[in-house]
């Protein structure tokens, strides 16, 4: 009786069998160009803002809306994605978006009124999910490899935390060694420079999907929990990025913000590399609150920092161990949505994911600022606490709820 042959051992890398893959490289390469100002537009617009209007509560209340507006139309963006195809739709859609970059750029530089400011914000709205684009593609070469997908997801995670560690040293650097303004500019070229080179690679596009059968990814089961949490996660971003801006310019080191700000990304990177190296233990079911707790514990090393030494220099360690949990729990929710979402609605699934972690990260600015403005910058980091706390217990009390279903269904 012929013996079976031995199965081929997985590679040591698991990272090197993404990108032996066709095509891989050169749509990652045009996603990390087109990626990276996302980590400086945020940035630049409350320097640029601040600046001229001296008001954080204003370029906090700015960037929220400008979030909070594309909360709204990014859902709308990639369900015209999923129908007609990533080069279709992204590459206009960005083209608008830059527009309202450019109207901001010149409403603050020819001193308007404050309403134009947040009507030219929210026309950036139209900004396609660059990064929910790259996690379809790689669901779509990787469709029927789990293991795959959990190393892809985990290098885009890595990606995000990657270009937002370099984009608010790059925005901090142009608009505080040039002028206020060219954060904004180069940031505007970059992402359309890449979205151009992602769009190109027209091999490992996934096709179109032209049915309307699949129920909206909104309404699937374990959905609308999920994207509650994610809410509360954008908040800890957005709150953090403001308060450690307005933290760093009390010291008289506004342009060390950046870089600030830069090693909670570098925490969130490294392990966001480690982790997807790992083979994950457990549904991501379980996972999810272990990554929520340590993120909540974690959230807490920059408050205890900036209120016992009140210092830049001891605060940058503790942003870096902060960061270490929001990749891990980045990754793990990005699964479960990956899962949850219904067959040819994924761009829409991933959209409404991000849609909802940048509804959260507005309100994290506007809450953040708020508080810097009526408190202080210390009490500020606060903010950035309870909204992990409050994730944590969003995702207990889901699953304390299907725990409970269990039994009945059954």
């Amino acid at each position: 009786m012929p013996s079976t042959p031995p199965l081929a051992a997985p590679p040591r890398n698991p990272y090197r069998r993404l990108f032996t893959h066709p095509g891989a490289l050169a749509f990652t390469l045009g996603n990390l160009v087109a990626r990276l100002p996302m980590g400086m537009f945020s940035v630049s617009a409350v320097i640029m803002i601040a600046g001229a209007r001296e008001s954080y509560a204003l370029a906090g209340a700015v960037t929220a809306t400008g979030l909070a507006a594309t909360a709204v139309v990014a859902p709308w963006i990639a369900r015209l994605v999923d129908r007609h195809g990533q080069a279709r739709v992204a590459v206009p859609a960005t083209a608008f978006a830059l527009l309202g970059g450019l109207a901001l750029l010149l409403c603050v530089r020819c001193d308007a009124p404050d309403w134009t400011l947040f009507a030219a914000y929210a026309a950036t709205a139209t900004t396609p999910n660059i990064g929910g684009m790259s996690r379809a593609r790689w669901a779509h070469l990787f469709r029927g490899d789990p293991a795959a997908r959990h190393t892809a997801n985990s290098f885009e995670q890595a990606a995000d935390e990657l270009c937002f560690m370099l984009g608010p040293v790059l925005a901090a650097f142009l608009c505080g060694s040039l002028f206020p303004e060219a954060g904004t500019l180069t940031g505007g070229i970059l992402l359309m420079t890449g979205m151009l080179l992602f769009t190109a690679q027209k091999a490992t596009e996934p096709p179109p999907s032209r049915t309307e059968k699949a129920a909206p990814p909104l309404r699937a089961p374990g959905m609308p929990p999920l994207l509650l949490s994610l809410v509360a996660t954008g908040a800890v971003f957005g709150s953090m990025e403001v308060v450690t801006i307005a933290f760093a310019d009390a010291q008289g080191h506004r342009t060390a913000a950046g870089a600030v700000l830069a090693l909670q990304a570098a925490g969130s990177c490294a392990a966001g590399l480690l982790y997807g190296a790992m083979k994950p233990s457990g549904p991501a079911e379980r996972r999810l609150p272990w990554c929520l707790a340590a993120m909540a514990a974690l959230m807490a090393l920059p408050l205890l920092a900036a209120g016992t030494a009140g210092s830049l220099v001891a605060l940058a360690p503790a942003l870096l161990l902060a960061g270490m949990a929001t990749a891990p729990t980045m990754v793990t929710t990005m699964t479960l949505v990956q899962q949850r979402t219904p067959e040819g609605r994924l761009n829409e699934g991933m959209t409404l994911a991000v849609t909802a972690l940048l509804g959260g990260i507005a309100c994290g600015s506007a809450t953040g600022g708020w508080t810097v403005e009526h408190a202080s910058a210390t009490t500020g980091y606060a903010v950035p606490v309870a909204a992990a706390t409050a994730a944590l217990l969003i995702t207990l009390g889901s699953a304390a709820r299907s725990t409970r279903r269990v039994p009945q269904e059954v």
